[in-house]
């Protein structure tokens, strides 16, 4: 009680464009009675199979956000529709504010201090059984509810966040495994059951690179494929997993801050042929995806601003200044805005393409570039025609980002970006922004439009 849940529960609930259900008043409305009247008719045990029973109702309806009363999780009934059906996220308050909140209400629990304080801290254990995940605020039950982890020091804790019993390998580059390879392999311990390399950055996306870990890998069916990397190794690794034994559960480890705010979230996995960037893939959701903000300590200045441009495109997105934000900030924001998207639309059917922004001229660059153009340059590039296109200011990419067109043949660029897998009928349809906040999806403009936005970002 006042831990805040139909607060919370409304702001999750339209993040994620979900009905929103406070169980307590759908139990008063089904029954016609205050919750009071109802403990005062049929007494705290009588409640608690009401709670049930309502509960299993809404359990048949499409994916919602459910706020639970305080004691509903007493219930055995609750714990295991929760457990079979239900991501559970315990609201973390002190007790001496969910007092405040609720003192001199109705609320039949709460109509003597002494009596609440003894209730919380009998009932604090069995909520922590029963959650799947802690959080404070929309940000962390929406994190949660997409399997996503952040934490500083999560690294060293990797053994008890990766899910499952199974054996575990681990698949990093040579870079990442040389500064964080020992600690990731100590803190999973025994499950772990071998270590692969692959190549640094796209050179991984290649089905050869592929082929050779789908050879080395002996994980079963209950095994857990644990990518620790960039984007590159997630993008790889989850496609092997997506693939061996026709699927296997990965955990996504993230180092860099382009795969901490967009790449390892969401469950897309790719990779690159000659023609196109991310031309073959999956869509194959980790089972947990671990963000350690403190591993961002040893990126390059160079691989950082490659991150920031995500942060940036997730700020145009959301309509806040997100980069203006400290690091580990502006990860667990941009996290849960890239983690909301991707709930509501998991194999990029709709809403979820507003995550391209940008990225349409950015991966025609790159593909002309041979993919030697580092993916964050081009994002820039692509953010600064995105917003030309769209009519908007370009300061907020010119201060923070700083983009400088880039010498690439002009045709190989055009004719990629021609071939972008969201182009229809051989013409581009773009990400565009109304304002910043409210993107504008499948936009076809001229294509002499299109293609001078692109030259502009060429050098001569």
């Amino acid at each position: 009680m006042g831990a805040g849940k139909s607060t919370l529960g409304r702001e999750v609930a339209r993040r994620l464009h979900r009905e929103f259900h406070d169980l307590d008043d759908e139990i008063e409305q089904a029954s016609g009675k205050t919750i009071a009247e109802l403990f005062d008719q049929v007494g705290e045990d009588g409640f608690r199979e009401l709670e049930v029973r309502q509960l299993a109702d809404l359990d048949a309806a499409d994916p919602a956000v459910v706020a639970l009363g305080g004691g509903a999780v007493t219930t055995e009934g609750v714990r295991d529709l929760l457990r079979r059906r239900a991501v559970s996220v315990l609201v973390d308050v002190d007790v001496d504010t969910a007092w405040a909140r609720v003192r001199r209400t109705d609320r039949p629990l709460a109509q003597d201090e002494a009596s609440f304080r003894s209730l919380y801290d009998r009932r604090l254990p069995v909520y922590r059984d029963a959650a799947d995940a802690v959080a404070t605020d929309a940000d962390g039950v929406v994190l949660a509810a997409a399997g996503v982890h952040v934490e500083n020091g999560a690294l060293e804790r990797l053994g008890s966040l990766v899910p499952g019993e199974g054996a575990v390998a681990l698949v990093a580059d040579a870079t990442v495994g040389g500064i964080h390879g020992a600690a990731a392999q100590l803190a999973l311990g025994s499950r772990l059951a071998g270590v692969h390399e692959l190549p640094s950055g796209e050179e991984a996306k290649t089905l050869a690179v592929c082929e050779r870990l789908w050879r080395e890998l002996e994980l079963e069916r209950d095994g857990t494929l644990v990518a620790l990397g960039g984007g590159a190794t997630t993008d790889a690794a989850g496609y092997v997993a997506a693939a061996h034994l026709r699927g296997i559960a990965w955990v996504a480890v993230p180092t860099t801050l382009v795969g901490q705010v967009d790449a390892a979230i969401g469950g897309k996995t790719g990779l690159n042929l000659p023609e196109a960037k991310n031309r073959v893939g999956a869509f194959h959701w980790p089972a947990r995806t671990i963000i350690d903000p403190a591993l961002l300590g040893t990126l390059p200045a160079a691989e950082y601003d490659n991150g920031l441009a995500e942060v940036v495109k997730t700020g145009l997105l959301a309509g806040e200044p997100l980069w203006e934000l400290p690091t580990a900030e502006q990860v667990r924001r941009s996290a849960a805005y890239k983690a909301a998207v991707c709930l509501q639309d998991p194999l990029e059917r709709g809403r979820r393409a507003e995550l391209n922004l940008g990225h349409t001229f950015a991966h025609a660059l790159e593909a002309a570039s041979g993919y030697e153009l580092p993916h964050g340059k081009a994002v820039a590039l692509g953010l600064l025609a995105a917003l030309r296109l769209s009519g908007l200011p370009v300061a907020a990419v010119e201060e923070t980002l700083r983009p400088r067109p880039v010498r690439v043949d002009r045709e190989r660029a055009w004719s990629a970006l021609l071939r972008d897998k969201k182009s229809e009928g051989g013409a581009p349809r773009l990400v565009l922004l109304e304002r910043p906040g409210k993107p504008r999806l499948g936009v076809e403009l001229p294509e002499s439009e299109v293609r001078a936005a692109l030259d502009a970002l060429i050098k001569s």
